[in-house]
Protein backbone atom coordinates (compact mmCIF):
# COMPACT_ATOMS: atom_id res chain seq x y z
CA UNK A 1 0.00 0.00 0.00
CA UNK A 2 1.33 3.63 -1.03
CA UNK A 3 2.50 6.03 1.48
CA UNK A 4 -0.12 8.95 2.09
CA UNK A 5 0.18 11.87 -0.12
CA UNK A 6 1.56 15.23 2.21
CA UNK A 7 -0.16 18.28 1.09
CA UNK A 8 0.66 21.63 2.61
CA UNK A 9 -1.59 23.77 3.10
CA UNK A 10 -0.36 27.41 3.06
CA UNK A 11 -2.63 30.17 4.14
CA UNK A 12 -1.64 33.83 5.06
CA UNK A 13 -3.83 35.38 8.20
CA UNK A 14 -4.41 38.97 9.77
CA UNK A 15 -6.62 39.04 12.04
CA UNK A 16 -8.97 36.65 10.95
CA UNK A 17 -7.83 33.89 13.63
CA UNK A 18 -11.60 32.73 14.46
CA UNK A 19 -11.65 31.82 10.53
CA UNK A 20 -8.70 30.23 10.99
CA UNK A 21 -10.01 28.29 13.61
CA UNK A 22 -12.78 26.87 11.76
CA UNK A 23 -10.31 26.57 8.64
CA UNK A 24 -8.22 24.00 10.67
CA UNK A 25 -11.90 22.05 11.52
CA UNK A 26 -12.67 21.71 8.05
CA UNK A 27 -8.77 20.11 7.10
CA UNK A 28 -9.29 17.85 10.02
CA UNK A 29 -12.57 16.64 8.83
CA UNK A 30 -11.23 16.47 5.08
CA UNK A 31 -8.33 14.37 6.92
CA UNK A 32 -10.65 12.09 7.97
CA UNK A 33 -12.57 11.29 5.21
CA UNK A 34 -9.63 11.05 2.82
CA UNK A 35 -6.90 8.90 4.00
CA UNK A 36 -4.81 9.07 0.94
CA UNK A 37 -2.98 12.29 1.71
CA UNK A 38 -1.33 13.71 4.90
CA UNK A 39 -2.30 17.58 5.76
CA UNK A 40 -0.15 20.10 7.38
CA UNK A 41 -0.43 23.84 7.81
CA UNK A 42 2.04 26.61 7.24
CA UNK A 43 -0.20 29.93 8.63
CA UNK A 44 1.68 33.25 7.45
CA UNK A 45 1.16 35.78 10.60
CA UNK A 46 1.27 38.88 8.17
CA UNK A 47 1.78 41.72 11.14
CA UNK A 48 -1.48 41.05 12.84
CA UNK A 49 -2.77 43.47 15.38
CA UNK A 50 -4.34 40.98 17.21
CA UNK A 51 -2.72 38.02 19.45
CA UNK A 52 -3.99 34.54 18.86
CA UNK A 53 -6.29 33.74 21.12
CA UNK A 54 -5.17 31.65 24.36
CA UNK A 55 -7.55 29.24 24.10
CA UNK A 56 -7.01 28.76 20.19
CA UNK A 57 -6.41 25.21 19.62
CA UNK A 58 -4.74 24.42 16.24
CA UNK A 59 -2.62 21.05 17.38
CA UNK A 60 -5.59 18.72 15.82
CA UNK A 61 -3.57 19.22 12.58
CA UNK A 62 0.62 19.65 12.46
CA UNK A 63 0.57 23.42 12.02
CA UNK A 64 3.61 26.14 12.06
CA UNK A 65 3.08 29.62 12.21
CA UNK A 66 5.51 32.18 11.12
CA UNK A 67 5.01 35.31 12.90
CA UNK A 68 5.91 38.34 11.00
CA UNK A 69 6.91 41.65 12.78
CA UNK A 70 4.87 43.94 10.07
CA UNK A 71 2.09 43.76 7.79
CA UNK A 72 3.61 43.15 4.31
CA UNK A 73 0.74 42.44 2.29
CA UNK A 74 -1.35 39.56 1.57
CA UNK A 75 0.95 38.26 -1.71
CA UNK A 76 4.19 39.10 -0.15
CA UNK A 77 2.84 36.74 2.82
CA UNK A 78 2.39 34.40 0.37
CA UNK A 79 5.80 34.70 -0.65
CA UNK A 80 7.45 33.96 1.96
CA UNK A 81 5.38 30.94 2.81
CA UNK A 82 6.35 29.52 0.00
CA UNK A 83 10.38 30.42 0.35
CA UNK A 84 9.77 29.09 4.01
CA UNK A 85 8.47 25.59 2.30
CA UNK A 86 11.02 25.45 -0.46
CA UNK A 87 13.70 26.23 2.44
CA UNK A 88 12.78 24.63 5.59
CA UNK A 89 10.46 21.53 4.80
CA UNK A 90 11.72 18.74 2.37
CA UNK A 91 9.19 15.70 2.18
CA UNK A 92 6.23 17.07 0.82
CA UNK A 93 4.19 15.91 -2.53
CA UNK A 94 2.20 19.23 -3.16
CA UNK A 95 1.64 22.62 -1.94
CA UNK A 96 -1.92 24.57 -1.31
CA UNK A 97 -2.25 27.79 -2.11
CA UNK A 98 -5.04 28.89 -0.13
CA UNK A 99 -6.90 31.87 1.70
CA UNK A 100 -8.49 31.62 5.78
CA UNK A 101 -11.32 32.64 5.32
CA UNK A 102 -13.30 29.60 4.02
CA UNK A 103 -13.74 31.68 0.53
CA UNK A 104 -11.56 28.96 -0.24
CA UNK A 105 -13.13 25.51 0.27
CA UNK A 106 -10.96 23.14 1.64
CA UNK A 107 -13.14 20.26 0.41
CA UNK A 108 -11.94 21.65 -3.37
CA UNK A 109 -8.60 20.75 -2.40
CA UNK A 110 -9.01 16.86 -3.92
CA UNK A 111 -10.20 18.55 -6.92
CA UNK A 112 -7.22 20.08 -7.78
CA UNK A 113 -4.96 17.68 -6.26
CA UNK A 114 -6.39 15.19 -8.80
CA UNK A 115 -6.19 17.89 -11.74
CA UNK A 116 -2.69 17.95 -11.50
CA UNK A 117 -1.82 14.25 -11.23
CA UNK A 118 -4.08 13.89 -14.32
CA UNK A 119 -1.51 16.52 -15.43
CA UNK A 120 1.16 14.28 -14.42
CA UNK A 121 2.33 17.01 -11.98
CA UNK A 122 3.77 19.45 -14.74
CA UNK A 123 1.21 22.25 -13.93
CA UNK A 124 0.22 24.32 -11.34
CA UNK A 125 -3.69 24.30 -11.15
CA UNK A 126 -5.62 27.09 -10.27
CA UNK A 127 -9.09 27.41 -9.10
CA UNK A 128 -11.30 29.36 -11.66
CA UNK A 129 -14.12 31.15 -10.41
CA UNK A 130 -17.97 30.20 -11.83
CA UNK A 131 -19.72 31.60 -8.86
CA UNK A 132 -18.87 34.26 -6.93
CA UNK A 133 -20.41 35.45 -3.66
CA UNK A 134 -19.34 39.07 -3.62
CA UNK A 135 -21.68 41.93 -4.56
CA UNK A 136 -22.98 43.39 -7.38
CA UNK A 137 -20.60 46.70 -7.18
CA UNK A 138 -17.58 44.31 -6.32
CA UNK A 139 -18.44 42.31 -9.24
CA UNK A 140 -18.55 45.06 -11.71
CA UNK A 141 -15.00 45.95 -10.55
CA UNK A 142 -13.63 42.62 -10.74
CA UNK A 143 -15.16 42.41 -14.67
CA UNK A 144 -13.18 45.75 -15.44
CA UNK A 145 -10.06 44.67 -14.06
CA UNK A 146 -9.89 41.23 -15.50
CA UNK A 147 -9.98 43.26 -19.00
CA UNK A 148 -8.06 46.12 -17.91
CA UNK A 149 -4.91 43.17 -17.12
CA UNK A 150 -6.12 41.90 -20.18
CA UNK A 151 -5.77 45.19 -22.55
CA UNK A 152 -2.64 45.96 -21.02
CA UNK A 153 -0.51 42.72 -20.51
CA UNK A 154 -2.61 40.48 -23.23
CA UNK A 155 -3.15 38.17 -20.84
CA UNK A 156 -6.10 36.93 -19.70
CA UNK A 157 -6.40 36.39 -15.92
CA UNK A 158 -9.60 34.76 -14.45
CA UNK A 159 -8.33 33.22 -11.43
CA UNK A 160 -6.78 34.29 -8.20
CA UNK A 161 -4.37 32.27 -5.31
CA UNK A 162 -6.24 28.96 -4.44
CA UNK A 163 -4.11 26.62 -6.40
CA UNK A 164 -2.31 23.46 -5.90
CA UNK A 165 1.55 23.14 -6.43
CA UNK A 166 3.53 20.13 -7.43
CA UNK A 167 6.97 19.78 -5.86
CA UNK A 168 9.02 19.91 -8.39
CA UNK A 169 7.94 23.09 -9.66
CA UNK A 170 8.13 24.88 -6.62
CA UNK A 171 11.60 25.78 -7.05
CA UNK A 172 10.48 27.65 -10.71
CA UNK A 173 7.49 29.33 -8.27
CA UNK A 174 10.07 30.96 -5.43
CA UNK A 175 12.59 31.86 -7.84
CA UNK A 176 9.95 34.03 -9.58
CA UNK A 177 10.74 38.10 -8.42
CA UNK A 178 6.95 39.06 -9.38
CA UNK A 179 5.05 36.78 -7.03
CA UNK A 180 6.07 39.41 -4.29
CA UNK A 181 4.27 41.52 -5.66
CA UNK A 182 1.22 39.09 -7.24
CA UNK A 183 1.18 35.65 -6.83
CA UNK A 184 -0.87 34.49 -10.04
CA UNK A 185 0.02 37.31 -11.61
CA UNK A 186 3.63 36.44 -11.07
CA UNK A 187 2.85 33.07 -12.03
CA UNK A 188 1.20 33.92 -15.76
CA UNK A 189 4.18 36.47 -16.81
CA UNK A 190 6.83 33.46 -15.48
CA UNK A 191 5.43 31.11 -18.44
CA UNK A 192 5.29 28.29 -15.72
CA UNK A 193 2.79 25.66 -16.88
CA UNK A 194 -0.86 25.82 -15.48
CA UNK A 195 -4.31 25.08 -16.17
CA UNK A 196 -7.77 25.99 -14.32
CA UNK A 197 -10.28 23.70 -12.75
CA UNK A 198 -14.10 25.60 -12.31
CA UNK A 199 -15.08 25.64 -9.06
CA UNK A 200 -17.93 27.99 -6.74
CA UNK A 201 -16.13 30.05 -4.78
CA UNK A 202 -16.93 29.36 -0.95
CA UNK A 203 -18.78 32.38 2.06
CA UNK A 204 -16.37 33.49 4.53
CA UNK A 205 -16.28 31.84 7.78
CA UNK A 206 -16.86 34.77 10.20
CA UNK A 207 -17.08 38.59 9.76
CA UNK A 208 -16.70 40.61 6.97
CA UNK A 209 -14.23 40.57 3.82
CA UNK A 210 -11.72 42.81 4.37
CA UNK A 211 -11.05 43.10 -0.09
CA UNK A 212 -13.55 46.22 -0.93
CA UNK A 213 -13.15 48.31 -4.31
CA UNK A 214 -10.15 50.48 -2.98
CA UNK A 215 -8.36 46.96 -2.09
CA UNK A 216 -9.55 45.89 -5.79
CA UNK A 217 -7.77 48.57 -7.23
CA UNK A 218 -4.45 47.99 -5.44
CA UNK A 219 -4.56 44.19 -6.05
CA UNK A 220 -5.19 45.36 -9.96
CA UNK A 221 -2.30 47.61 -9.82
CA UNK A 222 -0.20 44.86 -8.20
CA UNK A 223 -0.60 41.87 -10.46
CA UNK A 224 0.01 44.33 -13.44
CA UNK A 225 3.08 45.41 -12.04
CA UNK A 226 4.11 42.26 -12.54
CA UNK A 227 4.32 43.32 -16.08
CA UNK A 228 6.23 46.22 -15.84
CA UNK A 229 9.10 45.76 -18.72
CA UNK A 230 6.28 44.83 -20.86
CA UNK A 231 4.34 47.90 -19.95
CA UNK A 232 7.15 50.09 -20.53
CA UNK A 233 7.75 48.79 -23.96
CA UNK A 234 3.89 49.12 -24.94
CA UNK A 235 3.25 52.02 -23.25
CA UNK A 236 6.39 53.86 -25.36
CA UNK A 237 5.47 52.34 -28.36
CA UNK A 238 2.08 53.83 -28.09
CA UNK A 239 3.77 57.22 -26.57
CA UNK A 240 5.60 57.18 -30.25
CA UNK A 241 2.54 56.42 -32.26
CA UNK A 242 0.80 59.45 -30.61
CA UNK A 243 4.00 62.00 -31.00
CA UNK A 244 3.71 60.44 -34.84
CA UNK A 245 -0.31 61.07 -35.72
CA UNK A 246 0.38 64.84 -33.85
CA UNK A 247 3.39 65.65 -35.63
CA UNK A 248 1.63 63.94 -39.09
CA UNK A 249 -1.28 66.20 -37.99
CA UNK A 250 0.60 69.49 -37.28
CA UNK A 251 1.72 69.00 -40.78
CA UNK A 252 -1.09 68.69 -42.43
CA UNK A 253 -2.31 71.62 -40.91
CA UNK A 254 0.26 73.83 -42.05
Amino acid sequence: MSQPKKIYCLTPIYNDWESFAVLIQEIQQLQQNLSIYNFFVIAVNDGSTEDIPEDFDYKSIPTKVLNLKINIGHQRAIAVGLQYIYNEVSDYDFVVVMDSDGEDKPQDIKDLISKAELEQEKKIIFAQRKKRQESSFFKIGYFFYKYLFYFLTGQKISFGNFSVIPKKLLSKVVHQNNIWNHYSGGIIQSKIPFEKVLLDRGKRYKGVSKMNFNSLIIHGLSSISAYFDFLSIRILRYSSYGIGICTISVLYIL
